[in-house]
């Protein structure tokens, strides 16, 4: 039923084919989807790989995630009010990868050209932040303002604006929708002690140490994300 696939924008290409067999009526209105594992090994991709795809059924209205029970094939495709992006779009994974290996790049730099004010300025954000972990609107608008304040240190408004464009990706219909399931004043609150550590860093000068702590950050973003949507049977060992 699954066939392998070949490198190209390959959550697309799972979500085609998964999509070709619910329009075609292979996969019945009800029917429970194979578990995120499963559909990796069969499709020889990465487990993200299917979560990006099955983000994207989901957005289209052709399955149902009930979290804690699995994916489902909707009982009658609803057309989706989100505005759709073009294949080329990149998936919320690819979006945290390069995230972590552009921005932890700039916290090193960063360690090496701050200044007070910087700090303080990075300070007044956390603090915020803080203060508005029940807020998600506001604490994803200082986690973005967090993340641009560590670029400006480098006085670069090219970096500044990439930074900025880079983590607005997250606004696409796709990265909300993932977001919506495991984003919560828990996530925010671990996001917000990742943060002090990469400040710390960077306050103590320490280029290596600000470095491993932006790309532990957004490591670990990558795998609050990676949380199974539903139940999976456990392997015996």
């Amino acid at each position: 039923m699954f066939v392998a696939l070949e490198p190209r924008r390959l959550y697309r290409q799972v979500a085609e084919q998964i999509r070709g067999l619910i329009e075609a009526g292979e996969l019945k209105p009800g029917t429970r989807l194979p578990p995120e594992r499963e559909l990796a090994e069969r499709f020889a991709v990465s487990r993200p790989t299917v979560r990006e795809a099955l983000i994207v059924l989901e957005v289209e209205g052709h399955i149902q995630i009930r979290m804690g029970s699995g994916v489902y094939v909707s009982l009658r495709p609803t057309a989706t009010t989100e505005p759709q992006t073009s294949d080329d779009t990149e998936g919320p994974f690819e979006v945290l990868q390069a995230r972590c290996l552009i921005e932890s790049g700039i916290a090193e730099e960063a360690a090496r050209l701050a200044t007070p004010e910087a700090i303080a300025r990075i300070d007044a954000i956390l603090l915020r932040m803080e203060q508005s972990l029940d807020d998600p609107s506001v604490a994803l608008a200082c986690d973005r303002d967090f993340h641009t304040a560590v670029a400006d240190i480098l006085g670069n408004s090219a970096l500044h604006r990439f930074t900025g464009l880079i983590y607005d990706s997250r606004m696409s219909p796709f990265f909300k929708k993932l977001a919506s399931y495991f984003e919560g004043p828990h996530t925010w609150k671990l996001a917000l002690e990742e943060h002090r550590l990469i400040r710390d860093a960077i306050a103590a000068r320490d280029p290596a140490a600000a470095r491993e702590a932006m790309r532990s950050h957004l490591t670990l973003a990558q795998k609050r994300f990676s949380e199974s949507f539903g139940e999976e049977p456990q392997r015996e060992e």
